[in-house]
């Protein structure tokens, strides 16, 4: 089963206190978390810790740093929710796609720093913890495959790409460890590298008067993260750039 990720849970969330989506779902997660719960446990213990000493010493700011607590518990957990669900009902994932990549394009005096930090959120923390809910069963397997949806951005900064380029770069480094480790236990980690704007409704709409080949065809790049993921083992692939053929690099 091919599971392909589009938005994630650091998307939804504005900051580490405010809880926007998927509120109902949150309630329990912890329980059913699976790794590493006595780790777990000894950090929620240091966390409350830490939080009672500031509510002693900042009482009226208890609510806010009681909340974001139970935020920075919960979210990681409901990652491995998710996908329990999932298995449960569909069965194992054998192809992850990663193609959540939100962010916005600013230059170094204009970003702020939740700006930058949600980028990063999104991009390089959602991969971690996606990647991190499906490899002990592909592990247990002995196959699998993981693939990032890349951009430019991955490559270099832009002027206009503060936050997201860093974000991005972090991104395609965690694909890189991540390959090193996880080839030689049969699961395929590869980055698509997309240097271009997509075809689709919205950027058509913000792109008027762009012709039909100045955008990358989303039916050619599907086919891409096709063949990458079906590759055979002994020619595996870790990078794949995709643009469209009149694209100035």
């Amino acid at each position: 089963m091919i599971v392909v990720v589009h938005q994630t849970i650091e998307e939804g969330v504005r900051d580490e206190g405010t809880q926007t989506r998927g509120r109902r779902g949150w309630s329990g997660t912890r329980q059913r978390c699976r790794a590493g719960p006595a780790l777990r446990e000894r950090r929620v213990r240091r966390r409350a810790a830490r939080a009672q000493r500031r509510e002693d010493r900042w009482p009226r700011r208890a609510d806010r740093w009681r909340r974001r607590l139970h935020v920075r518990r919960e979210r990681s957990c409901l990652y491995w929710h998710v996908f329990d669900t999932i298995t449960a009902d569909l069965g194992a994932v054998d192809v992850l796609l990663f193609n959540a990549g939100s962010g916005v394009f600013k230059s170094v005096e204009e970003i702020t720093a939740a700006e930058f930090e949600a980028a990063w959120r999104v991009n390089a923390y959602g991969s971690l913890l996606c990647s991190q809910a499906v490899i002990p069963a592909m592990k247990a397997r002995g196959s699998g495959t993981i693939l990032f949806t890349g951009a430019t951005a991955s490559l270099r900064g832009g002027k206009r790409t503060a936050a997201f380029a860093p974000a991005k770069a972090a991104q395609r480094s965690l694909a890189e460890s991540m390959a090193r480790t996880l080839w030689p236990a049969g699961i395929h980690v590869g980055l698509l590298i997309v240097d271009g704007v997509v075809d689709l409704p919205g950027t058509r709409q913000a792109m008027p008067d762009k012709e039909d080949a100045f955008f990358v065809d989303p039916a050619g790049l599907a086919e891409t993260a096709w063949f990458l993921a079906h590759q055979d083992r002994r020619a595996w692939s870790f990078e794949v750039e995709v643009r469209p053929f009149g694209e100035s690099w």
